[in-house]
C-alpha cells in the first residue's frame, strides 16, 4: 500500500518530482512541444524555485522548492502545458498520465543523487553521450537556475552547481518560442 503523500504547502521543502506522458507516448521528440512546455515552466516560476530537469521524450524530472503547495506547483506545470498545447497546438487528446511521483530531499547528498539522475537520464536512454549534450536539461549550458536552498548547504559550501533565476533555454534562432 501506498503511503498518503504529506501536503506540502509552503513548508520550504524541495522536491524530485516526475511525471509521464499518456500512455509514454514520446510528444517531447517534437520541438515546438518542448518549446512550449519550457515555455510554460518558466511562465509559473513564481510558484517554485527551479533548481535542475529533464524533459525527456515521454516524461520530465524536477528538483524543485515549491512557494505553494507541491500539487499546486505541479499543476501548473502539467495543466498549464495542456492549457497552452489546446490553446496553440489544437490536439483534444490526453498528454499526461494522472499524477505524479516525488520524494522530499532529506539533505545535500539527497540532493546531489537526483542532480546526477536527472543529468544522466538522457546519456542511459541514448539520446546524447554527455549530460551537456542534452539541450532539454539543466546540464546544458546557458541554463540558469535558483539556488540551492540554504538549509540544504553544508557551512563551508560554495554556489557552483546553480547561479540565478533567469533562463536561457536555446540558442537555435530558427524557430521563436
Amino acid at each position: 500500500m501506498k503511503p498518503a503523500r504529506e501536503h506540502a504547502t509552503k513548508n520550504g521543502q524541495t522536491y524530485f518530482v516526475t511525471s509521464d506522458t499518456w500512455e509514454r507516448r514520446a510528444l517531447f521528440r517534437t520541438e515546438s512541444w518542448a518549446r512550449l512546455f519550457f515555455q510554460n515552466l518558466l511562465v509559473h516560476r513564481d510558484a517554485y524555485l527551479l533548481h535542475e530537469f529533464v524533459l525527456m521524450p515521454d516524461h520530465f524530472h524536477l528538483l524543485l522548492t515549491p512557494h505553494t503547495s507541491l500539487e499546486r506547483a505541479v499543476q501548473l506545470v502539467k495543466g498549464g502545458f495542456s492549457y497552452q498545447v489546446k490553446r496553440e497546438l489544437g490536439p483534444s487528446a490526453e498528454i499526461w498520465r494522472r499524477g505524479f511521483a516525488d520524494h522530499r530531499i532529506r539533505d545535500m547528498d539527497d540532493f546531489d543523487r537526483h542532480v546526477h539522475y536527472v543529468h544522466l537520464n538522457p546519456v542511459k536512454r541514448h539520446l546524447c553521450v554527455a549530460p551537456r549534450e542534452y539541450r532539454f536539461s539543466s546540464a546544458y549550458p546557458g541554463w540558469k537556475l535558483d539556488p540551492i536552498p540554504q538549509w540544504l548547504k553544508p557551512a563551508d559550501s560554495v554556489e557552483t552547481l546553480c547561479g540565478t533565476a533567469e533562463a536561457v533555454p536555446f540558442q537555435d534562432t530558427k524557430a521563436k518560442v
